[in-house]
C-alpha cells in the first residue's frame, strides 16, 4: 500500500485541530472583501494574488494552514509556499471548515 500511496499522492491525514492548538498560523487567501465578510479570529489574510510578493510576512519555521472559500485557492497557496521552502504547510480547505477547530 505504501508504494501506491506514494505513486498517487495519498498521505496520512493531518490533524488540523492539533496543528491549530499548537499555534499554527491560519492563512486565509481569499480577497480582502471576502475576508471582511467573515473569517476565523486570528487568521492572517493575504490574498492569493498577493502571496508571492508578501511571503516575507510569514515565518518558514511556523506551521501554516491555508484556507479560502472552497479549498482551490488554498491548495495553490500551499503549493506556492512549499516551493518557497515552507515545510509545514497544509491545505485546510474552506475557512468555514476550520471554524470548528477554533470553537473548542
Amino acid at each position: 500500500m505504501g508504494l501506491l500511496s506514494s505513486l498517487f499522492g495519498k498521505r496520512e491525514k493531518v490533524d488540523l485541530g492539533a496543528w491549530i492548538q499548537n499555534g499554527a498560523v491560519i492563512l486565509d487567501v481569499r480577497t480582502k472583501g471576502e475576508f471582511q465578510q467573515g473569517h476565523i479570529a486570528g487568521a492572517v489574510n493575504i490574498p492569493l494574488d498577493q502571496l508571492g510578493s508578501s511571503i516575507g510576512k510569514l515565518k518558514k519555521e511556523k506551521a501554516i494552514i491555508t484556507c479560502c472559500a472552497s479549498g482551490m485557492r488554498s491548495a495553490a497557496a500551499k503549493n506556492l509556499l512549499r516551493k518557497q521552502g515552507f515545510a509545514q504547510v497544509e491545505n485546510g480547505g474552506s475557512w468555514q471548515n476550520l471554524r470548528k477547530y477554533k470553537q473548542k
